[in-house]
């Protein structure tokens, strides 16, 4: 487990070992047990556990169906996972938590909402139907320490949309977009139409608007032209179901390992990814902030709550007309939080939506409601002002930490699409018969010999970049390449290490998946002289 999620081994209660371990005791010593009086669960969300905060941050993939969704997390890992399957029509069919671990395996839904470990159980109010829907993919992946996935499945359109799921989709969607750290929601370009579904679906993530990424896939597959029209009616169309003034980034490319169909924007296409993945580097980082700033809106909330329902109890009377008062008391909720908040000078942005919160009130009894307990409000007013301020000025070193852990993984030899070293000339698998036969290097001696070896015999990274951009891999294939292929790690390429490369370069062009380590038959020694004559 990685350093800031560590428990305390201290005795000292009020000493706080880390920002999640602070805000696991503040939450049960001010919030919950505010949230238990006033019965929160009931109208807002359930209670929280340790779970909620020891969960690694997550990116939420949404979009229709065929718009490359589980193909973009494949390039992420740069393998599959337990369970993956691709194709043109909709194939994912359920929502998958892509998680690390040392042993592949699978986890139904059911299991995961009985499981401690994770924050699903919740997820059992969406009934079997949903879970039956629901699984954990686990894989030992570096990507993967200290994030978590969730693949969703696709969105329907046209005729489909009148199939019922059997269970409340728009309702998980919402559920996890509240919770995830960042959504990514990706477009085909040859298939921009928003359908109703979705429509629905990308109405669900509204409040999260800052945790929205959208990604335009598949745009190698259009002309300069094209794209450009292309980006317009994207902008167009998501202006009129976000319905806000900003204007949302787009990420443009073609997120899967295959060359390129048309590589006149591969610049901008590298540039993208390059900024995309970046900002998924730092959804680790971000993590701790995020919760951090959960907590705060719901212990605001919290305390809104317990002045409505305090209110609400001091109004009701003590033996005769209950009912009718209950009733009147629920028509009259705009002018009930008005006067609320002109007593308690709380912000109008604190209160609860009328219409949610008076269908939750229909199904109480609010004689059963509890007066307001003061000291629990004054204990919750000092833990804003003194507590949250101290766990602040310890994010700042957690988040190095953190982020330290998560990039050390990722720079890790195996650290899929997010592999962060530096050193090849690209910036930012199962093996096959072919992977225990010699590299047939005089193939591309002549080729070699035509970039120019130093005295040395060797060629450097700009040399041998553009023989390798020639094939239109995207630059995070071919950075793995070179990596595969740069044996001595020296940034430069001999006659072997060019054979290698440019032998996984046909590898991968003839829809073989990379190797996971260079094939110790590649890396015997070579007579050099013999080459030579």
């Amino acid at each position: 487990m990685l350093r800031w999620m560590k428990k305390s081994n201290q005795n000292d209660s009020d000493a706080y070992t880390s920002t999640i371990d602070g805000m696991k005791k503040v939450y049960k010593k001010f919030v919950r047990p505010l949230e238990e009086l006033y019965r929160y669960q009931e109208f807002y969300s359930p209670l929280l556990t340790d779970s909620d905060f020891d969960a690694p941050p997550t990116v939420m993939l949404l979009g229709q169906y065929s718009t490359g969704k589980t193909t973009f997390i494949k390039y992420l890992l740069e393998t599959d996972y337990p369970g993956l399957r691709i194709g043109p029509e909709p194939t994912t069919d359920k929502f998958v938590a892509i998680m690390h671990g040392e042993q592949d395996q699978i986890i139904p839904g059911n299991a995961l909402a009985v499981d401690q470990r994770h924050p699903y159980k919740v997820l059992t109010r969406f009934g079997n139907n949903f879970l039956q829907r629901f699984e954990a993919a686990v894989i030992k992946n570096p990507v993967l320490q200290g994030l978590n996935l969730l693949d969703t499945p696709g969105v329907l359109a046209g005729t489909k949309q009148t199939v019922n799921r059997g269970y409340d989709f728009t309702g998980v969607v919402k559920w996890f977009a509240d919770r995830v750290d960042m959504i990514v929601m990706l477009f085909d370009a040859h298939k921009l139409d928003i359908s109703d579904e979705f429509s629905k679906t990308i109405e669900a993530c509204k409040g999260n608007d800052t945790k929205i990424r959208i990604v335009l896939n598949k745009a190698d597959k259009v002309t300069n032209q094209q794209l450009m029209r292309i980006y317009g009616a994207l902008m167009w169309s998501l202006g009129k179901v976000l319905g806000t003034p900003e204007v949302a980034r787009v990420f443009i490319g073609s997120f899967w390992d295959q060359p390129y169909s048309n590589d006149e924007n591969r610049k901008l296409f590298e540039m993208e990814e390059e900024d995309l993945f970046k900002d998924i580097q730092s959804v680790p980082r971000g993590a701790i902030v995020r919760k951090l700033n959960d907590l705060i809106k719901r212990s605001r909330l919290a305390k809104t709550h317990a002045y409505i329902i305090a209110h609400l109890k001091n109004e009701m009377p003590a033996v005769f007309g209950k009912e009718a008062k209950q009733k009147q008391l629920i028509n009259n909720l705009p002018a009930i939080f008005e006067q609320i908040q002109r007593a308690t000078g709380l912000p109008a942005g604190d209160f609860p939506n009328i219409a949610e919160f008076s269908e939750s009130l229909k199904k109480c009894d609010f004689s059963k409601f509890k007066p307001l307990n003061q000291g629990l409000i004054d204990a919750l007013d000092k833990m804003i002002s003194t507590e949250l301020p101290r766990l602040m000025a310890q994010v700042p070193q957690d988040q190095e930490v953190f982020h330290e852990d998560y990039m050390r993984n990722l720079n890790k030899r195996d650290g899929g699409a997010l592999y962060n070293e530096d050193t090849t000339p690209f910036g930012v698998g199962e093996t096959m018969d072919i992977l225990n036969t010699p590299v047939p290097i005089n193939d591309y001696q002549y080729e070699f010999e035509q970039l120019g070896p130093d005295a040395d015999g060797k060629i450097n990274g700009t040399q041998a970049k553009k023989p390798m951009q020639d094939s239109k891999l995207p630059n995070t294939t071919l950075k793995r390449i070179w990596a595969l292929g740069d044996v001595d790690k020296d940034g430069k390429l001999d006659i072997r290490e060019f054979s290698i490369v440019k032998h996984l370069i046909k590898l991968k062009l003839d829809g073989h998946e990379l190797p996971v380590e260079t094939p110790k038959i590649w890396l015997e020694d070579l007579d050099t002289d013999e080459l030579k004559r």
